[in-house]
């Protein structure tokens, strides 16, 4: 079995008002020097069969038409090395 990791973060022009509440969190909680927060999200698949092209390109039409809105949303596909349960 392989893990593929979809990250789903907004695209660099969307505005991200809950990373913009955590940077202006971090100073109070006295993490000092960061200058910008973006919150995304993380999916983790645990695929039954070898990660092929083919494979792959099916994830990447299930985050591109499912998991990620394509609007305001950019998406990365990765294969997780070592990740055999």
């Amino acid at each position: 079995m392989a893990r593929v990791v979809v990250d789903v973060m907004l695209k660099p022009e969307i505005l991200d008002p809950q990373g913009q509440a955590v940077q202006r969190a971090l100073p109070r909680l006295g993490f000092e020097g960061i200058e910008g927060v973006r919150q995304g999200k993380r999916f983790e698949l645990e695929v039954a069969e070898p990660v092929t092209d083919e494979a792959l390109a099916r994830v990447h039409e299930l985050a591109g038409t499912f998991l990620a809105n394509t609007v305001i949303e950019n998406y990365t596909v990765r294969v997780e090395e070592g990740a055999a349960a």
